[in-house]
């Protein structure tokens, strides 16, 4: 039973690890020349942006700094947005200056609206920090949207010869203008990059875009860890204690083996929140409030579990039956919310389709196993019964 048991940890630690280490590939850009516009020729430059199928057109006046840019991109859903944007002070979306292009749900105009963003939880349209000027937007036959502008670049920037550039595509805009958060996956966080002024040619990939990586990275770590924490080690832990002990010969190894996975599953999960409250530290405005309070429930839960063993009565004590309620009880929840936010972590994190489909394939595994168990156990306990109950008295 021990070795069965580390054989389907160790395959759906595994499995799982494959899952959510994967992140959706960056999908290819179109061409600089497959765009055709008004007054092209006059933007010797052109990037191919390295992700969100993004193209930038421009072109820098020295003598006056101004910088003439066509940036053209798909929303990520129809009736979505586009946004180009620079950030004078760092190389996020945070402190950014951005244009973002909408069409109109029911004039079906596309027009350009400026974000002062001071944090990413203040995303309202605000006059911008230096002069932009000749702004306007148009829908492209493929749906794509693009934007024009001529923007002032400041004198401290036009020094260095470099601005750092963002962009980004969102799903839509609410009524109020609003506009609705964009995906947080590799290609979103790895829209960013530096801009040369000087000495620009056609086609020079953007650099930058190590930081999100990194970002990314720590994101697929954070939920490796707690998916293998709450999600597979806590309730192979409780399967553990509930169907081993039935065996008379398994006792005192149940416990052990309880004991191990739980602590296990209790010290990556840690790991895994450590993870998580420092993405929270880095990512400023960027919250995920029912998967956060969750977490912070399940590492609470966790933590009394762990000092409640050292509390543990013994069998005969009178106080041992309350014990084991509330063990079972804060038990049972743990494996209860661990799994809704391994859930809630897929959501956030977007694998592909097939990933979110191994998970729940592992989930029903065990909850396969679960009610063969159960089967097995009450089959062995009215056994049990029924043969005490035939047993002559004791004299």
């Amino acid at each position: 039973m021990a070795s069965s048991s580390s054989h389907l940890r160790f395959s759906f630690c595994f499995l799982l690890s494959c899952a959510l280490l994967l992140s959706p590939a960056v999908s290819q850009s179109p061409s600089c020349s497959s765009q055709t516009f008004s007054g092209k020729n006059s933007y010797p430059h052109c990037l191919n942006l390295p992700n969100l199928k993004a193209i930038l057109h421009y072109s820098y006046d020295k003598a006056n700094t101004t910088l003439s840019v066509v940036f053209s991109a798909p929303p990520s859903k129809p009736g979505g947005w586009i946004a180009w944007a620079i950030n004078p002070k760092s190389t996020g979306m945070a402190g950014s200056q951005a244009l973002v292009a909408s069409k109109d749900s029911k004039t079906g105009v596309a027009s350009v609206t400026t974000f002062n963003i001071v944090s990413y939880s203040s995303l309202i349209p605000g006059k911008l920090s230096f002069d932009v000027w000749d702004v306007k937007a148009e829908e492209e036959a493929a749906g794509d949207l693009r934007i024009f502008a001529k923007v002032k670049v400041p004198a401290d920037l036009a020094a260095s010869g470099k601005v750092n550039q963002v962009w980004q595509v969102g799903p839509g805009v609410a009524p109020n203008g609003r506009i609705q958060a964009h995906d947080f996956n590799a290609p979103n966080l790895g829209a960013v990059g530096s801009l040369d002024l000087t000495g620009a040619t056609t086609n020079v990939p953007v650099s930058g875009g190590g930081e999100a990586n990194s970002r990314v990275h720590k994101r697929n770590i954070h939920g490796i860890l707690n998916a293998v924490s709450w999600g597979i080690l806590f309730p192979i832990g409780a399967m553990i204690a509930r169907y081993m002990r039935i065996f008379e010969s398994a006792d005192p190894a149940w416990f052990y083996l309880h004991v191990s996975c739980q602590f296990s599953a209790y010290v990556i999960g840690v790991a895994g929140w450590a993870t998580g409250l420092k993405l929270g530290s880095e990512s400023k405005g960027i919250q995920f409030n029912s998967h956060r309070n969750i977490g912070i429930a399940l590492f609470a839960m966790a933590t009394l579990q762990m000092f409640a063993m050292l509390l543990r009565p013994r069998k005969d004590h009178k106080f041992r039956f309350f014990w084991n309620i509330y063990h079972h009880g804060v038990g049972y929840s743990i494996l209860i919310l661990g799994i809704i936010n391994v859930f809630k972590g897929l959501s956030i994190l977007k694998p592909e389709d097939t990933y979110k489909t191994a998970y729940i394939a592992v989930i029903g595994t065990l909850g396969g196993i679960t009610l063969l168990l159960e089967a097995v156990t009450w089959v062995i306990v009215l056994k049990r019964k029924s043969a005490n109950s035939t047993k002559p008295p004791k004299a």
